[in-house]
């Protein structure tokens, strides 16, 4: 069936009915601007009825859905209307298999699910999307968020579709190209000289002292809620059962979080069943938090002294739902991997080579990962292996010397020795 637009007015049917402490269990009203739990300052988490959810949202009524995207899944968003949802085209990505890479890795069934195709060239759209739409919805009219730098171009983004402010702290060495999208989109963009954990203060600093909403990662419960879409989507791809591994590139996490929140969700809903992928958390070793935390198995991962790789999105040195990600990753017996600085660059030109396109450093380090994985025997050559896209590559800084390209004066009598070089090669 043909998508089309989404509707104007009315309910969206959402079976949203409280938030909920992740770690103290607490419940809380939904319907009014909340961040972190008041208990203990810790995440919090959207509740549904689930049961009521079930009544319309089924295997048969989500295929023939004419709203597309995301927002397919509107029972289980917790928008209320739809006239306060910032839609532009977000969520339903392809998972595609990448049987050239995979036969270059060693796999005989790896799927990529490909995430830069969202509207804002990364996955930051789904979180923002809702989170956003959810603000508006309960009376924000000024948003704010530490980036560094595809969550600040997406907030900026449906900031300007829902007609709100949105200001973003970036460090001052964020990819010019998200600079330029913050600033494009009309928001405040403010550089700061020093990391996302340095500049999430600034922001906290400004949504205390202003009217300004705090939209920072897992700070608020409805940017999980646009990221969870990803694993509806997966197990709907994939005829209602889940692959054999998920392998993800985490900074904040949410993306691993919201997909664990959402396989549990389509289990109660009669969607899928009790089994469930190993997820696996890939950073670089210059900035791997997660990695050293599940290796000494903790289950609080403490800052990151010094925090440096060129892969901006997972140069994170604390993550605010860091239990919640080691949760995931034992729960699913799956691991969290840190792979070399020297992998990213390189791995982002295989990718590109083997006919995969032009993808993110950060979706260079999870590929980066596989083979590590392989070698360990965490993952099964013959097993079915999802790696996330998660961010265009021309949003990254690539680090290194690319070939020259050849440059050639307008001059056809002297085109000849340019082809001989081309037909040489």
């Amino acid at each position: 069936m043909a998508r089309v637009g989404l509707p104007i007015s009315g309910t969206t049917n959402s079976a949203l009915t409280h938030v909920e402490g992740a770690l103290s269990g607490r419940r809380y009203d939904a319907d009014g601007l909340i961040g972190l739990d008041p208990a203990d300052g810790k995440p919090l988490l959207a509740r549904y009825d689930l049961s009521k959810a079930a009544s319309t949202l089924t295997a048969a009524s989500i295929g023939g859905r004419a709203v597309g995207g995301l927002w397919r899944w509107h029972e289980l968003l917790p928008v209320r209307h739809w006239e306060f949802v910032a839609h532009m085209g977000e969520g339903s990505t392809p998972l595609e298999p990448v049987r050239r890479l995979g036969s270059l890795l060693g796999l005989s069934n790896l799927l990529l699910k490909r995430e830069s195709i969202n509207p804002t060239g990364s996955f930051k759209a789904r979180g923002m999307a809702v989170a956003v739409s959810r603000a508006v919805e309960l009376g924000a009219r000024h948003l704010v968020t530490p980036s560094a730098g595809n969550a600040g171009g997406a907030l900026a983004a449906y900031a300007a579709a829902a007609g709100v402010r949105a200001t973003i702290v970036m460090p001052s060495d964020s990819p010019a190209a998200n600079q330029t999208e913050v600033l494009i989109a009309g928001a405040s963009l403010i550089l700061l000289d020093g990391l996302i954990s340095d500049c999430g203060r600034l922001a906290r600093l400004i949504a205390d002292r202003s009217a300004a909403f705090d939209m920072s990662t897992l700070k608020e419960p409805y940017r999980l809620e646009g990221k969870k879409t990803m694993g509806f989507e997966l197990a709907e791809q994939l005829g209602w059962r889940l692959p054999d591994a998920i392998v993800y590139p985490t900074g904040g996490g949410t993306g691993l979080i919201g997909m664990w929140k959402a396989f549990d969700e389509l289990e109660a809903l009669g969607l899928i069943g009790a089994d469930r992928p190993r997820m696996f958390s890939v950073q670089a070793e210059g900035c791997a938090p997660i990695v050293r935390a599940f290796e000494e198995g903790k289950r609080f991962a403490s800052a990151w002294d010094n925090a440096s790789t060129t892969a901006a999105g997972i140069r994170v040195p604390s993550a605010v739902g860091d239990f919640l990600i080691l949760d995931c990753l034992r729960e699913s017996q799956g691991a969290a991997v840190a792979v070399p600085e020297r992998e990213l660059a390189a791995m982002q030109g295989r990718l590109a080579a083997a006919g995969a396109g032009y993808l993110s450093l950060e979706t260079a380090a999870a590929v980066a990962a596989v083979p590590m994985l392989l070698e360990t025997q965490k993952i099964d050559r013959n097993k079915e292996v999802v790696v996330f896209d998660t961010g265009a590559g021309f949003k990254s800084v690539t680090p290194g010397d690319l070939p020259a390209p050849l440059h050639v004066v307008n001059d056809p009598d002297r085109w000849e020795g340019i082809v001989s070089q081309l037909v040489e090669r």
